[in-house]
């Protein structure tokens, strides 16, 4: 089996030469044997075809995926020493490119531990986006649970024509405006101007912090009182925290991806595949924080509704000749928003399973070559919001980062306290 790359999977891929790589880590309370590790990893192998899937490229440079029955999953073991292992484990794996010639897009790391393990997976972004990772991590743990667990077959997507349907696909009309918006697009990049060398990003960072559940409750309170969603308010304090520390540096842009399985039902919740849509969300300086939460939620709203992922992947896929110069305008162009922030909501995983539980599950952490690294990753487990912010000093200094995180708790426990009081 084996399936060409679409055209945003070759972006993050790259030409092998620099990483781009997610990072899932989590913390189990139990005891664990090398060999329940293995048998559940060759389950997900066995069940998801693209998991055991190396890359080759044609006799055009094309790569394509193309499942290998003799790769495994790579198992890293090192001794658990500090509670922090895997955070400093994970900037670890940010670098260590995957052989995808030779082995799978995805390795596992076991920090282990007598009572607690902590343990990741690692994945290359161009194989799987946050929701496929989700999907993983509970197939997983189901099957280190119970060893004979059914977690069923995946149907792959094996190219465009899975996702989009024949319809749109095959209609005359959409496949000239894809191809017209296509060579526009193409053009426009060609004549953008951008440096000769990207930005020098410096030493990477990653901050890491939680609310606890009673903060994470009222939150999610308050934005039900104020009729905004978690991600819009989340983005409104990130943005305020930005133009609070940076004053004139900032861009009052935060790019948030959108989950395309809103929009495709072809793509299911256990499908591996990483394809993302986006908007860019941004203050009005002349408003208040509150008459901003609800401007910023009706302009989401139409912006999202205006996403249309079959024309989009359209598109995309008759760009491909423009690949090089679309990654040369995302590396070397000067940055033009402040941070991209991901919001993975709640996260739909047991706590307890009967030969252990789940003590934690760490916001992923990503990196990669294509332009401002700044990133905010946040999910919900058990109640709790966990946040993981990473970043470049040559893009957003570390220090500055710091109070970044600090302003935007202090914007958030305002907002909860003022509702509390009114």
């Amino acid at each position: 089996m084996k399936r060409r790359l679409l055209f945003g999977e070759r972006m993050l891929l790259g030409d092998g030469t620099e990483p781009f790589n997610t990072v899932i880590p989590f913390r189990l309370k139990g005891t664990f044997v090398l060999k329940d590790i293995q048998h559940a990893l060759n389950q997900l192998q066995i069940k998801h075809p693209w998991l055991k899937a190396v890359i080759k490229h044609d006799e055009k440079n094309i790569p394509w995926f193309e499942v290998s029955e003799k790769v495994k999953i790579p198992i890293r073991i090192l001794a658990k020493k500090e509670e922090k292992d895997w955070l400093e484990e994970s900037k670890n794996e940010w670098y260590k490119m995957f052989n995808y010639k030779e082995q799978p897009l995805i390795r596992f790391v076991w920090i282990k531990g007598e009572e607690i393990s902590d343990m990741m997976f690692v994945f290359h972004h161009c194989l799987c986006d946050g929701g496929s990772a989700m999907a993983l991590l509970y197939e997983f743990l189901k099957l280190l649970d119970n060893p004979s667990a059914e977690i069923g077959v995946e149907n792959p997507i094996l190219g465009i024509q899975d996702v989009v349907p024949s319809e749109i696909l095959n209609s005359r009309g959409q496949k000239i405006k894809a191809k017209v918006i296509g060579r526009l697009a193409a053009t426009a990049i060609k004549c953008i101007p951008v440096g000769k060398k990207p930005t020098d990003r410096q030493n990477d960072y990653l901050i890491h912090w939680k609310f606890d559940k009673e903060t994470s409750k009222e939150l999610i309170s308050y934005c039900k009182f104020q009729e905004v969603t978690v991600n819009t308010f989340l983005s409104a304090s990130l943005l305020q925290a930005f133009k609070k520390v940076r004053e004139e540096k900032a861009f009052n842009k935060v790019s948030c991806p959108v989950d395309i399985r809103r929009f495709a039902n072809q793509i299911k919740d256990d499908h591996i595949f990483a394809f993302g849509l986006m908007i860019v969300v941004s203050l009005n300086k002349k408003l208040g924080f509150e008459e901003n939460l609800k401007l910023m939620q009706e302009t989401v709203d139409k912006k999202t509704a205006k996403l249309n992922p079959y024309i989009t992947m359209m598109v995309m896929e008759s760009a491909h000749d423009a690949l090089k110069n679309f990654t040369k305008l995302l590396k070397n162009s000067k940055s033009s928003n402040d941070c991209m922030f991901s919001n993975l909501g709640r996260i739909q995983i047991p706590h307890e399973y009967k030969e252990f539980t789940v003590e934690g599950i760490f916001s992923p952490s990503v990196i990669g070559p294509l332009g401002n690294t700044t990133t905010m990753v946040t999910s919900t487990f058990r109640g709790e919001m966990d946040f993981s912010f990473m970043g470049s000093e040559g893009y957003l200094p570390y220090i500055e980062a710091l109070t970044i995180r600090s302003e935007m708790i202090k914007t958030i426990k305002h907002q909860l306290e003022s509702l509390a009081v009114s």
